[in-house]
């Protein structure tokens, strides 16, 4: 299969209410999809999600797009697209760093790969070791009443899992939230706490230590990126799992972070990984390392939200649920129908290649003007 065209398709989609998190808040999801077609005429589809700017991370939709059609579409082009390690190791000797940027192209040569086969992509990665996966839904809603409204409105369609953003303003806020969600929720209810990196280290101790009385599964990326010994720090201080997410972005990463024991849960996500084949090799040291993984997101579409959910139902150390959401925030979608929930979890794609198919009108609504 010779890749005969890549085209990047920038877009925007807004959320159906503002997301709150420590370093933005957010109201739209910007976008680059990659669209890869064969000789023979067959095509797949990547996505890239990105969080208002290079906000998240140093990259951008802007930044992923000029990266995908200047340094990587020219030398693609004409390339088995079959040979997708092959493809993944000179992407990232060619363009350092940039994950997300990367991710989107070997997302769409894994949708590419399965519908020539005819099988799901969860088959290409050894097969499904789970037919759902339990489904976190995001709290981040600036007013408090609001958000219990939303928290008591999801427990109403099933959802028993929520993640409470933090650090955004001051700690004794925070501890109030929590406390209000788990007297209106009850015991029967998970809830789990991501800071996304917006405590120093004082600052992460006292606050783990005044959540722990609301028996909270974890708390996420509690200090920046870089900090990888506070975390380990923090680890040996507190009842509570601590996860990393910012600071695991390779499976270098997660080996320094398993041998500090600075975590005992590792998030994957599929674009900050540079793709699949990334994500995969993370999830192989959790599982050598005796650790949890829990799939996290970037608010995808259901094309992203696929092709997280492939790596979901593959790797058997997800024990941890996943907060693939991101359809059910956006006010719009790029499927010509969406990934399924029910019962507050995700439920498998079975069909070929990523499992959905893209609708390009729908897709052309949303699409940058400029």
């Amino acid at each position: 299969m010779k890749i005969a065209d890549l085209r990047v398709v920038p877009a925007d989609i807004p959320l159906a209410r503002p997301h709150k998190m420590s370093f933005t808040t957010l109201e739209a999801v910007n976008f680059v999809f990659v669209r890869i077609e064969t000789s023979d005429g067959l095509t797949g589809w990547g996505e890239a999600a990105c969080l208002g700017g290079p906000t998240w991370s140093e990259e951008s939709a802007e930044s992923v797009a000029a990266t995908v059609e200047r340094y990587i579409k020219p030398w693609l082009i004409g390339r088995d697209a079959t040979g997708i390690e092959a493809l993944r190791l000179e992407m990232a000797r060619r363009v350092q760093g940039n994950p997300f940027a990367r991710a989107a192209v070997e997302m769409a040569l894994w949708d590419l790969a399965g519908r020539a086969l005819g099988v799901p992509v969860h088959r290409l990665l050894g097969g499904r070791v789970r037919d759902s996966v339990e489904l976190s839904w995001s709290l981040a809603v600036a007013d408090p009443e609001a958000e219990l409204e939303e928290a008591r409105e999801k427990v109403r369609l099933g959802h028993r899992i929520f993640k409470i953003k933090t650090a955004a303003g001051p700690l004794d806020e925070d501890v109030a939230r929590v406390r209000r969600l788990r007297e209106a929720l009850g015991p029967g209810i998970s809830l789990r706490v991501d800071a996304n990196q917006g405590w120093d280290r004082p600052t992460a101790l006292r606050a783990i230590r005044a959540l722990e009385p609301y028996r909270l599964d974890f708390v996420e990326q509690p200090v920046p990126r870089w900090d990888v010994d506070g975390l380990a720090m923090i680890a040996s201080r507190v009842t509570v799992p601590i996860m990393a997410d910012e600071s695991c972005f390779t499976s270098q990463d997660a080996l320094a972070i398993a041998r500090l024991g600075a975590a005992s849960i590792l998030s994957l996500k599929v674009t900050k990984s540079g793709g699949l084949l990334g994500s995969l090799a993370i999830a192989r040291v959790a599982e050598a390392a005796g650790m949890g993984c829990y799939v996290g997101c970037m608010i995808e579409t259901s094309l992203g939200t696929a092709a997280y959910l492939q790596l979901a139902l593959a790797a058997a150390p997800v024990t941890w649920g996943c907060e693939l959401f991101g359809p059910l925030l956006l006010q719009g979608d790029v499927t010509r129908r969406p990934v399924e929930y029910a019962d507050g979890r995700i439920l498998s794609l079975d069909g070929p290649g990523l499992g959905v198919e893209i609708d390009e009108a729908a897709l052309k609504e949303w699409t940058r003007r400029t």
